[in-house]
């Protein structure tokens, strides 16, 4: 999804009443729609965007950067992701070759490419040019992701309880360095304290 078309999506922040240092009754949320909290969290700040980018170390080298979320443990904070816009380069086109871009966004760090089905796993995008003996003429170009936003009645798509979050990418057969860049959209939340310590143990669990 394109920055204008999230733009388009987003719904300005509703007057909110404060309480505690809490916000309620808003509809700042990425599909502009009022928003249920998930039980046990109490939000704590309005819609946030976070911009991130990595570029392989070498050419077709699994590379990972670490983005800071800047949470405060002492007060049970997390962060309830709304939506991740993720896009990495085309791959080269190479004679013969099929060539490949693929891109995540994790939870926990990972050393190898994971696959959506990880638990660890909020997004993933891979692009392919899939090659035929007949040179670049006859290829073809694919690319498949997973969905930016979640699907109607879900009110979010992860909840990220450690201080940061991870972006990996990595390119197959290509000639040059690939790069993944994206948004993640998303908003502060307090945790209750059960709630919070099982959400830190799963997320630690699945590293």
């Amino acid at each position: 999804m394109s920055a204008d078309r999230v733009l388009l999506r987003y719904t300005p922040l509703q007057e909110a009443q404060i309480t505690d240092c809490c916000f309620y009754n808003t509809t700042n949320n990425y599909l502009g729609i009022p928003r249920n909290m998930p039980k046990g969290l109490k939000e704590t700040s309005s819609l946030i965007t976070i911009g991130f980018s990595v570029i392989e170390s070498a050419i077709n080298t699994f590379t990972q950067t670490r983005v800071d979320l800047q949470l405060n443990p002492l007060d049970n904070e997390v962060f309830v992701v709304q939506a991740i816009d993720i896009q990495g380069d085309f791959p080269d086109a190479v004679p013969g070759l099929n060539t490949t871009v693929n891109s995540a966004v994790t939870t926990t760090s990972r050393t190898l490419m994971p696959s959506l089905s990880d638990s660890s796993c909020l997004a993933t995008s891979e692009s392919q040019i899939r090659a035929t003996p007949g040179g670049i003429e006859a290829g073809a170009a694919f690319m498949e992701h997973s969905m930016d936003t979640p699907p109607a009645g879900l009110m979010y798509i992860g909840i990220i309880s450690t201080n940061d979050f991870f972006v990996q990418v990595e390119g197959a057969n290509n000639l040059n360095a690939r790069r993944t860049q994206g948004k993640l959209y998303g908003y502060r939340a307090r945790a209750d304290a059960s709630v919070y310590a099982a959400l830190v143990q799963s997320e630690v669990l699945s590293a």
